[in-house]
């Protein structure tokens, strides 16, 4: 959650401004000329969207806790903490890169440099403790909106939705709307979660920096939240 913590004050109060508190905003939300946005332009077609469970092996990221084992040789393992610069620290080894490597490929980096320098054939084992790198913002009419860690391509909107604790009495299950960076833009799908579970339509799984909002159930605006809330969105993530 390194990386996050400049830029979700700033997220949550753009997002909610738009979502919640439209006096927030100075000017106008949606079209210039005030006319409401338009769902079939304004939505990405959910045809879009992963419905199945990736099995890709995950990527160690910034800020993941790992927990690394050598077999017989105890004085080599520990607990480690990925640094902003993508390493890890393991005793008489110093620094080594493994942001973007699969637990395996970490584990043959680790073996390799203990055969250059200490054991004949180690047997090294590596295990994410804490999947920190990847998140997902719940905001808007959620009992407890934040920032939840996530393993992408694993989590389902309805589990997301388990992580915010439910919706609270003012959202409407109908105005769910998933906001994703595709390539340099980002794209809103509306999600409607009765339909999801009583089986009417499918149940997506999401993305690393995935932004889920829920929307009250008495917004008359909620098209034009939607279109302003994307240009803030598009502004936070450029970075990213």
């Amino acid at each position: 959650m390194m990386m996050k913590t400049t830029i979700l004050p700033t997220l949550l109060l753009s997002v909610t401004c738009a979502v919640l508190l439209p006096a927030c905003s100075t000017s106008p939300m949606g079209s210039s000329d005030g006319t409401m946005p338009n769902a079939q332009t304004l939505f990405a077609s959910t045809a879009e969207l992963d419905y199945t469970a990736k099995a890709e092996e995950y990527r160690i990221g910034v800020a993941d806790l790992l927990e690394t084992s050598v077999f017989r040789a105890e004085e080599f393992s520990r607990q480690a903490r990925v640094d902003s610069d993508g390493n890890i620290s393991l005793p008489l080894l110093g620094n080594i890169k493994v942001e973007g490597l699969t637990p395996v490929q970490t584990e043959q980096v680790i073996a390799e440099r203990l055969r250059q320098k200490y054991l004949q054939n180690p047997q090294v084992t590596v295990f994410v403790k804490e999947y920190s790198s990847q998140h997902i913002t719940l905001d808007g009419s959620f009992k407890t909106p934040g920032v939840y860690p996530i393993t992408a391509g694993q989590v389902n909107l309805i589990q997301a939705l388990a992580l915010g604790n439910g919706l609270d009495d003012m959202a409407d299950p109908s105005k769910i709307v998933l906001f994703r960076k595709v390539g340099n833009q980002v794209k809103a799908y509306q999600l409607n979660i009765d339909t999801i579970r009583k089986g009417q339509s499918k149940n997506p799984y999401l993305r690393n920096n995935d932004i889920i909002v829920a929307h009250r159930s008495d917004s008359r605006y909620w098209l034009k939240e939607v279109s302003s809330s994307m240009s803030n969105i598009a502004n936070i993530l450029s970075p990213f």
